[in-house]
């Protein structure tokens, strides 16, 4: 079957309040992930919000993907893809007809294996197209080889925050080889929370009135830090960890407290009833070092639920500490603690994260500024 019979391209569900400038572009995103990770939340709204306002955007995507299945019903056009590995002469081929059928002018690879692709595609059949990769978490060690492909066969690399482009540099990619676009968050995603299933929740979860629930929606990252913290807590708190399972260290953790914590591990949970878990929660704590920028965290706060993460990475783009979130250092279990205190004990710190989160999602990090800035940036790139 012609890969090209199976491009979707259906009417749209996500309009944004701005006129776009210029001519539209034609856009090719590609990755091989696109599984559950905020990364493919990030992806979907950046895509859709570009169709929205006019560009032809396709997007590469595996057909089993979660991503494929959001994409359906939106005004991207998708397009299945098969990654076999970085060196995968089909799919070089593929972009490569692509490119040539839509007129492509920017490819924008996501992750590693298409980022190869992209680049290889574009050297072997001498492509007129231009070659961007975005970095959605911190860089681990590159290696020479790599950074030299990299920067040769791209014309940049966007990174989603300033501690991911630090960690690129650290790496040995040239500064100005790097741009800074932050992640943001569309309005419309939580116009329509269930909230029914947040009473159904409270329930399920024994909430009463004047329970302090801690909540952390997150895959495996260092979940282990805020047991660790609630563990010094005198007065019995509840702790609902949705997105993982519970394992033996975790057991090992709980199975020391003196106080009588109430600790819920969820497990995947259907991304339709994410947002819904929001309205259970008193703090929201993320604990990691390779966020990009993370997409919880922003949800958080729009959510009017006040934040704490460790002072590392992207968490250091979106918050700016005692101001609209808190922060703390990786391993300082006593810090985070204290942090989870000043959250349940001082109403009026809770009062200025609360509304300042609020603000921060909202108008600092909206999906308007992020597609902003990424088409202000294709446009310079094929001027």
């Amino acid at each position: 079957m012609d890969h090209y019979s199976e491009v979707r391209d259906p009417q749209s569900t996500m309009v944004l309040d701005r006129v776009r400038p210029g001519h539209s572009l034609n856009i090719l995103f590609i990755t091989y992930q696109g599984d559950i990770a905020g990364s493919t939340n990030s992806i979907a709204y950046l895509t859709q919000a570009l169709a929205d306002i006019g560009h032809n955007v396709y997007l590469g995507v595996r057909r089993e993907s979660l991503l494929f299945e959001k994409m359906q019903g939106t005004a991207v056009k998708l397009i299945p893809m098969v990654f076999k590995s970085k060196f995968d002469w089909d799919t070089i081929n593929h972009i490569k007809r692509i490119v040539k059928r839509y007129g492509i002018q920017v490819i924008n690879a996501q992750s590693s294996r298409d980022r190869y692709l992209a680049i290889f595609a574009k050297c072997v059949f001498d492509l007129d197209v231009k070659v961007v990769h975005t970095r959605r978490q911190v860089s681990k060690s590159i290696g020479l080889f790599t950074n030299t492909f990299y920067e040769k066969g791209t014309e940049s690399i966007i990174a989603v925050s300033e501690g991911v482009k630090a960690s690129l540099v650290q790496n040995g990619i040239a500064p100005g080889h790097i741009h800074v676009v932050h992640n943001g968050t569309p309005k419309e995603k939580y116009q329509n929370i269930n909230q029914e299933l947040i009473l159904e929740l409270r329930e399920k979860f024994e909430i009463k009135e004047g329970d302090f629930v801690i909540g952390c929606i997150s895959r495996r990252k260092h979940q282990q830090q805020i047991l660790q913290a609630v563990g010094l807590l005198k007065t019995p708190v509840t702790v609902i960890f949705v997105g993982i399972e519970n394992d033996p260290l975790f057991q090992e953790i709980i199975a020391g407290y003196k106080t009588g914590h109430r600790v819920y591990f969820t497990g995947l949970v259907p991304c339709e009833e994410v947002l819904s878990y929001y309205g259970l929660f008193d703090v929201k704590i993320l604990a990691s070092t390779t966020e990009g920028l993370s997409q919880a965290l922003l949800e958080a706060m729009y959510l009017h639920v006040p934040v704490i993460a460790t002072a590392a990475a992207g968490n250091l783009d979106l918050i700016d500490d005692q101001k609209n979130g808190l922060l703390f250092e990786d391993n300082d279990i006593e810090g985070l603690s204290s942090r989870i205190a000043m959250i349940k004990e001082d109403p009026i710190l809770r009062s200025i994260i609360t509304k300042n989160g609020r603000r921060t999602a909202e108008i600092d990090f909206s999906i308007e500024k992020t597609v902003s800035k990424y088409e202000e940036f294709f446009y310079s790139l094929i001027q």
